[in-house]
């Protein structure tokens, strides 16, 4: 259980960092309208998130892939994560900073906002698509508590990811004067390594294990 703990926090501080729009939208939001406005976006994106963690794993029970599907798509996964890990580094970010935060905040809109941004995504399907594969390789068939142990793993990377989230918009809010474009690119710098480190140790897992050993045969 404290494995499926662990990797539900390195996938959490990975994924809060790699939704793209969404990330950026949270700190736009949080500077331009406030924290609240942040915070309502934030539970958006989780609700999204909860229905596509849902839907895969409740999908996945009625088809049967095979380990090598399993690993082809894993590595496709990969793949695409470490492009996107290279554009992010070399991507600009651009944020207004001269509006003054409203008074009053319509927290459903955000809500919503932030539900339709990830819920339209088919990047951020791909992201827990590559998560649910991961999970299936680490804790395979055979082992104790299997489905127990990936629903903590997911429970975990939700809390993790509202938390950053909600932490996120608050500093963002805060030190609205001092964020410069510059240290926004930064952060998409910091999430580009990320994605390309997730993308490496999902090599490792499937393919090379140089680090990690092969998952046994059920």
């Amino acid at each position: 259980m404290i494995e499926a703990i662990i990797s539900g926090i390195g996938f959490g501080l990975v994924l809060t960092f790699i939704t793209g729009p969404v990330f950026f939208a949270l700190i736009k939001t949080s500077i331009e309208k406030g924290f609240h406005a942040g915070l309502s976006l934030a539970l958006g994106v989780v609700m999204s998130d909860m229905v596509f963690v849902g839907a895969i794993l409740f999908g996945s029970q009625y088809f049967d892939i095979s380990t090598k599907d399993k690993t082809i798509a894993g590595i496709v996964g990969s793949i695409i994560l470490f492009s996107i890990g290279i554009y992010y580094i070399f991507k600009k970010a651009d944020v207004n900073y001269n509006s003054s935060i409203p008074k009053k905040i319509n927290h459903a809109g955000y809500f919503l906002k932030g539900f339709v941004m990830c819920i339209f995504n088919p990047t951020v399907l791909l992201h827990w698509t590559v998560v649910i594969g991961v999970a299936s390789t680490q804790f395979h068939e055979g082992i104790h508590n299997r489905l127990l142990k990936i629903a903590v793993m997911f429970l975990t990377i939700l809390i993790i990811q509202f938390g950053l989230d909600a932490v996120k918009a608050f500093y963002a809010n805060k030190l609205r004067e001092k964020i410069s474009p510059k240290f926004v690119h930064r952060l998409n710098e910091v999430a580009g390594i990320a994605l390309i480190i997730a993308s490496l140790v999902l090599v490792d897992r499937l393919v090379t294990h140089f680090i990690f050993s092969a998952p046994a045969v059920s």
